[in-house]
This record gives C-alpha cells, sequence and structure tokens, in this order.
C-alpha cells in the first residue's frame, strides 16, 4: 500500500512524516518540499512524476540519505535515518539502498563482473561468497555470460542492466531508480522496466523511480505526482507482489 497522508500503516516499510527541505542560495531561500508524507510498504512500485524542480530527485536522495531534510522525519524499516551521525548513515546506505541513475556510472576499467562487485568490497564476504552473489545478480539480470565484458563492450541497454546487478548484489532493503531508462531507446527502456517488473514480482524488490515518461511510470503499481514540493497520489494500476529476497 502506498499512502500520501498522515495516516499511512505504522507498520509500513518506509514511513515519510512531515519531510522540508529548502536550500539557500544567497539570501534566497527555496523550498523545494513541503510537509510531505509518506508510506510505502513492501513490494511496492512507486513512480514519482512532476515537472523539472518540483523535488522528485530531492526526495530520492533524502530516502537514501544522500541528503538531509531541513524538517521532518524518514523511516526504513524502524531505523530512523534522520538524525544518523554521518558513518553510521553510510553504513546504513550500504546496507539498505540500491541505485540506478540515468547515466550508469561503470568504471570503464573494471569488466561486468568487478563493476557489480565493487559494493560488496567494503563487506566481511569471503572472496568466494562475493563471486556467488556477483554472478547471481549478473544471472537475474540477464547478463550471465557478459562477466568478463568491459563497458565499451556493451550496448547501452547492457550497461544498464550492469548497473542494476550492482545495485542489487547485497540484496538491499529497496532500490531507488532515477531516470533508469533516460538515455534509451524505447526497445531498450521496455526491457528495463520489464526487468525492474521482474524484480519486483519474483524478488520482492521496493522499488521507488523517478521519471519524465508516462509510459514508464504506468509499469508501476503507484504514479504519485510532485507539484511545487507537494506530493499528490496519483494512479494505482497493480497490486504489488512481496517475494523472497533476491540474493
Amino acid at each position: 500500500m502506498v499512502s500520501v497522508n498522515n495516516n499511512g500503516n505504522s507498520s509500513s516499510l518506509i514511513q515519510v512524516r512531515g519531510l522540508n527541505k529548502t536550500y539557500h542560495r544567497a539570501d534566497e531561500q527555496i523550498q523545494v518540499l513541503q510537509g510531505l508524507n509518506l508510506d510505502v510498504d513492501k513490494g511496492d512500485f512507486v513512480a514519482f512524476m512532476g515537472p523539472s524542480g518540483s523535488g522528485k530527485t530531492t526526495l530520492l536522495n533524502l530516502l537514501g540519505g544522500l541528503d538531509v531534510p531541513t524538517a521532518g522525519a524518514i523511516s526504513v524499516a524502524s531505523d530512523e535515518i534522520t538524525h544518523m551521525s554521518s558513518g553510521k548513515l553510510t553504513e546504513w546506505r550500504a546496507r539498505h539502498v540500491g541505485f540506478v541513475f540515468q547515466t550508469y556510472n561503470l568504471i570503464p576499467v573494471l569488466t561486468a563482473f568487478q563493476n557489480v562487485e565493487l559494493p560488496l568490497l567494503l563487506t566481511r564476504l569471503s572472496k568466494s561468497e562475493r563471486r556467488q552473489h556477483v554472478e547471481t545478480a549478473l544471472s537475474i539480470v540477464g547478463l550471465g555470460n557478459r562477466t568478463r565484458h568491459f563497458p565499451r563492450q556493451l550496448s547501452g541497454g547492457q550497461e544498464q542492466r550492469v548497473a542494476i546487478a550492482r545495485a542489487i548484489v547485497s540484496d538491499p532493503t529497496f532500490l531507488l531508480c532515477d531516470e533508469p531508462t533516460g538515455d534509451l531507446d524505447r526497445k531498450s527502456a521496455d526491457e528495463i522496466m520489464a526487468l525492474i517488473e521482474e524484480l519486483v514480482a519474483k524478488h520482492g524488490k521496493t522499488v521507488l523511480m523517478v521519471t519524465h515518461d508516462p509510459v514508464v511510470a504506468a509499469r508501476a503499481h503507484t504514479v504519485l505526482h510532485l507539484e511545487k514540493g507537494v506530493l499528490v497520489e496519483g494512479s494505482k494500476s497493480r497490486q504489488s507482489v512481496t517475494a523472497g529476497g533476491v540474493v
């Protein structure tokens, strides 16, 4: 269930209450988010839409612990992240959040395997355990036969698949996707969205996605609109499916 009201399910995976974000530019205050409330359950797939400057990416950055709010609270799986220290927030992000961006952010001199393995190098997993996780993640995204390929040897859609494998390799609590199809043609975009839908339906991932594309947004369970920093509930087209973890 997704709710933009204060009376959301107290057991929701993600709970946002009274979220405000204001930026200061010279003597000007720019209020990007205003009193935002949101509840997202495990296994939900939510798309955020809205004009440029409406606060979509700011919201994703706050949910992922990449930025801190001016006021309000964010809780994920009972962890209240708003007032965490920088060090604890870094640890929390590594355990709980997978990021997928419009630009794939792959390291050109590393193979697909090595790019996906990067988040695991900071864990206590052994080399064999890391290999198992990486091979599983690449298999899930359909690139089990591309482990030794470098980014320059892959298509844009394949590069984004590697980026998604990197995002899920540590089995995060939820995925944040910022325009994941923005650099892709329609065919590749459809393939990436089918993969994200599979991560939700088959592997129980919770996904929050920003997009300008209504065709892409329609693949989500719920579409929410941000208008001048205020969240407006949109359409609900599917029921979320909850399953086991990815790896």
